[in-house]
This record gives structure tokens, C-alpha cells and sequence, in this order.
């Protein structure tokens, strides 16, 4: 796809099932596809060199690494130049725990997923890496029960 995002039939059908099984073979992935193997490596392939398919990613229990509670923590910042959210967003991204950070338009500048090993480490994490950084004017801390993935735009969630 150089120079060139638009997806036809077949690359839309790749990235769907690739979607929801990113570990699925090649030959299956064909099977699903209805292409030739030949046909959907080179089409994966180009859909990775053009930057469509980003990556693929392992789901990991946090708990199983002894980071049980996830919160998602709303930040302001104070002054909104370009310097200081680069800053901002480069070393927010770097920190241990963090998961994703999400840099929004409105009344909260970010969101900040991150997972902690109990609400002292969360606590610890607020205060040493957002509520004492002068680039912070507020942050407020959401505890997140439960993180299940939706089905995304390809259509109803699998019930498996």
C-alpha cells in the first residue's frame, strides 16, 4: 500500500480476522481470507509496510504480574504550549505501569491507563509522577473494575 490506504475487500477481511486471532497461521488466515497463502502473506505483508497493521499484541493477565489494579487517572495540565505536552506526553509514556496514555480534546487534556500492585503503589504513582509535576494542574484518579475489549468496528464480539 505505498503511498496508497485504500483497503479493498480482501485487506479489510485480513485485518478483521487478524482482529480477533493475530496469532492465527498463515495457511488458515488464507483458508478464512479465501486467498492463496501466497496471496495473504504478501498482502500482510504490505498492509505492515504501508502502516495499516500497527503491531500485534499479546493480552496479559496484570494480575499474573502483580499489578492487580488498573485505574484510569484524568490529567490537566497547566500551560498548553506544544513544548509542554511533547514533555508531558514523552515522559508520562515512560513510566513503569503506564498501559496507554490518551491525549484528548476538552476539559481533560490525557487519560492514563495504568496498572498498579495495590492502591498504595496507585497512590505513589499519583503523587510522585503527576501531582508533583508542575506541568499538572489536576489529576483525578478512576478505578477501573473490569477491562473487557468490545468488538471494535467489525461488528458484534465473539461470544467465545
Amino acid at each position: 500500500m505505498p503511498n496508497d490506504l485504500r483497503l479493498d475487500e480482501t485487506d479489510r477481511a485480513i485485518l478483521e480476522v487478524l482482529s480477533t486471532d493475530a496469532r492465527i497461521s498463515n495457511a488458515r488466515l488464507a483458508e478464512r481470507v479465501g486467498v492463496a497463502p501466497s496471496t495473504a502473506l504478501q498482502r500482510v505483508r504490505q498492509l505492515r509496510e504501508g502502516g495499516i497493521l500497527r503491531g500485534f499484541h499479546a493480552e496479559i493477565d496484570l494480575a499474573a504480574l502483580g499489578r492487580p489494579l488498573q485505574a484510569m487517572v484524568a490529567v490537566r495540565l497547566t500551560v498548553h504550549n506544544r513544548e509542554q505536552i511533547e514533555t508531558f506526553t514523552t515522559n508520562v509514556r515512560q513510566l513503569p505501569g503506564v498501559l496507554t496514555v490518551f491525549h484528548l480534546a476538552g476539559a481533560t487534556d490525557y487519560l492514563v491507563w495504568l496498572a498498579a500492585a495495590d492502591a498504595q503503589d496507585l497512590r505513589e504513582f499519583v503523587v510522585e509522577h503527576l501531582a508533583s509535576d508542575p506541568a499538572v494542574a489536576h489529576a483525578e484518579t478512576s478505578l477501573i473494575y473490569e477491562h473487557r475489549r468490545g468488538p471494535g468496528i467489525w461488528g458484534a464480539a465473539d461470544p467465545s
